[in-house]
């Protein structure tokens, strides 16, 4: 039997009467408990707004994005082997196809009524509308580009708002771009402008974040506006279909690495994290900071801890003493009183980490608390996740035992029972 242990969980567990150092040590364990309860709870409410994030990006956007690495134009033949490639890299399954589309997209100044603005063309193919899920954020109108033989527009939200745009009007989008093969004249500036007028189907409601004000427009006439031939884009987005319609989170680094690889070094592929960098940045330095700060909350919270502990050794000076008569050392006494608080302290993370997983489980489960306002969810989200719970665990031990052990140095100096020549 591991005689420090022993000792350490008979004054754990001891039966006997309950003293002012008993509640201490009672009310430490209490604090630190919800303190991890807390970090469990609010990190897992966090990962459930990532969740959410990420979710409405992976709705519309591309898996991978190829660009130029110079200038705004690439030719689409130079992206066809790489596009190969990448069908191997996911071809494991007959169902799995890898699917792209040359997209042009430009900088136009746009009217609406009397109504101007500066906004971005995107010139999609007529397969893309399917593909890419946009209509799924369909908030006015229809997602069409097409009716019959006749072009239309798609528009964002934030966009279609400035413009004061509804599809159900009659009013042409009007949109004008620099000619890219005349010279600009100053007694008629006009003349060297491209000019487009399209009819808008619908409105478009994306997270505001990539709400870009993109107009959506066929690539046809995108192409013929911006005066480029039928090989030239300003990028190419890839889709990969899985099967069952399942996608995973994140694509395989390997094969991703061999896609960049493929592609000519002119030309840059972005996956979805590259894409979102800035907002997936954020996220994660969110969570941090408030990691941190319930951290340092817990490190507080366990200053009681270590005055218990003090208060402990000065109240079972008789017991070292003992300990000393049946030939005990000052490390295995010190080991022991440490071990002690170190218990304490994860008997009370242990409780606190369960309670925050039961918490988190009735609220996925029923949605106990409701989210404020009109949100895309009408309870808070919550999303366990196992590394969260471990880096929870491993922090409070580290703090346990650093709070356990400062005032276990004092026993065998000074006044103490037990000199430090007895080591």
């Amino acid at each position: 039997m591991h005689l420090p242990s022993f000792i350490a969980r008979r004054y754990l567990f001891s039966k006997a009467h309950r003293n002012v150092i008993n509640i201490i040590s009672i009310v430490s364990a209490a604090a630190i408990g919800i303190g991890c309860m807390a970090l469990i709870v609010i990190l897992s409410v966090y990962n459930g707004f990532d969740k959410i994030v990420e979710s409405s990006y992976n709705s519309y956007q591309p898996d991978f994005v190829i660009t130029p690495t110079k200038g705004k134009v690439l030719l689409s033949d130079d992206a066809k082997a790489s596009l190969a490639k990448m069908s191997e890299c996911y071809s494991s399954s007959p169902a799995e196809k890898v699917q792209a589309f040359p997209v042009l997209e430009e900088t136009v100044y746009v009217q609406y009524d009397a109504v101007q603005s500066v906004a971005r063309i995107k010139g999609v193919p007529r397969e893309y509308e399917s593909l890419s899920g946009l209509q799924d954020n369909l908030a006015d109108g229809d997602f069409e580009l097409w009716f019959g033989s006749f072009p239309r527009a798609v528009v964002e939200e934030g966009l279609a708002w400035s413009l004061m745009l509804k599809p159900q009007f009659t009013t042409p989008l009007e949109i004008y771009l620099p000619s890219r093969t005349e010279d600009i004249s100053l007694i008629m500036p006009s003349s060297s402008l491209m000019s487009l007028e399209i009819r808008p189907s619908g409105v478009i409601s994306l997270s505001s974040a990539n709400d870009k004000g993109i107009i959506y427009i066929p690539d046809t006439l995108a192409r013929e506006l911006m005066e480029l031939d039928e090989r030239e884009c300003s990028k190419i987005e890839v889709f990969v279909t899985w099967p069952h319609g399942v996608k995973p989170k994140t694509l395989g680094k390997a094969a991703v690495r061999k896609i960049r690889e493929a592609l000519p070094k002119d030309l840059t592929l972005q996956d979805r994290y590259q894409q979102n960098e800035t907002v997936y940045k954020m996220m994660r330095a969110e969570k941090f900071a408030i990691y941190m700060i319930l951290l340092f909350v817990v490190i507080v919270i366990s200053v009681n801890l270590l005055a218990s502990i003090s208060m402990l050794i000065i109240e079972k000076q008789e017991d070292i003493q003992t300990y000393r008569a049946m030939g005990m050392n000052t490390s295995t006494v010190r080991r022991s009183f440490m071990l002690h608080g170190w218990l304490t302290c994860m008997t009370g993370a242990v409780a606190g980490i369960a309670l925050g997983l039961l918490l988190c489980w009735i609220q996925h489960r029923w949605g106990v608390i409701s989210m404020p306002g009109n949100f895309i969810v009408s309870s808070y989200p919550v999303v366990v996740q196992a590394q969260d719970v471990l880096v929870t665990v491993v922090s409070v031990a580290a703090i346990g035992l650093a709070m356990a052990y400062l005032p276990t140095r004092s026993i065998g100096q000074g006044k103490t029972p037990i000199n430090k020549s007895d080591d």
